[in-house]
């Protein structure tokens, strides 16, 4: 179970890539796009983290978001499957009898694309006019704030 648990780990540990566009010097625009596994949910939480991780990466303290957007590309595939026929031939005297059972056998599944998330983001010093309704980005990132600002967020998995 514990080898389970850990190989579940590797395989999320990637599973998020961002990139950042800067609209002003305290607007960005986060783009986020997580792998199927992380679904619509991990995707928005890795989207808002890196906001705050811009935020505080920029020298600001909090940010609100100006307007959001997402997109789900995921689709599942089915490969081909085949078909196997046996068949068996009986002869009694002069009789001859047949019997064949054809198989189908499914082709083999795989989930493709990526669940994206968008978000416009306003950045504030504190004190700033506006600052007082904008979110705190060291309360978004939670303790280990410091961490998660020198390397990001790569993955839809809590730590």
């Amino acid at each position: 179970m514990r080898v389970f648990a850990i190989f579940s780990l590797l395989i999320l540990a990637g599973c998020t890539e961002t990139s950042t566009m800067r609209m002003s010097s305290n607007e960005l625009i986060i783009n986020t796009s997580a792998e199927p596994i992380c679904g619509g949910t991990g995707a928005a939480k890795v989207a808002q983290q890196m906001a705050a991780v811009e935020t505080l990466r920029n020298g600001f303290d909090s940010y609100i978001i100006m307007a959001a957007d997402q997109q789900n590309n995921v689709s599942v595939v089915q490969t081909p499957g085949s078909y196997t026929t046996y068949g068996h031939v009986n002869r009694y005297g002069n009789y001859n009898s047949f019997s064949a059972n054809t198989y189908y056998t499914p082709g083999m599944t795989y989930t493709t694309g990526s669940h994206d998330q968008q978000l416009a983001i306003r950045m504030f010093r504190r004190g700033e006019p506006g600052s007082a309704r904008a979110i705190p980005a060291k309360d978004v990132l939670g303790p280990k704030w410091a961490s998660k600002v020198k390397t990001g967020v790569a993955t839809c998995v809590d730590d």
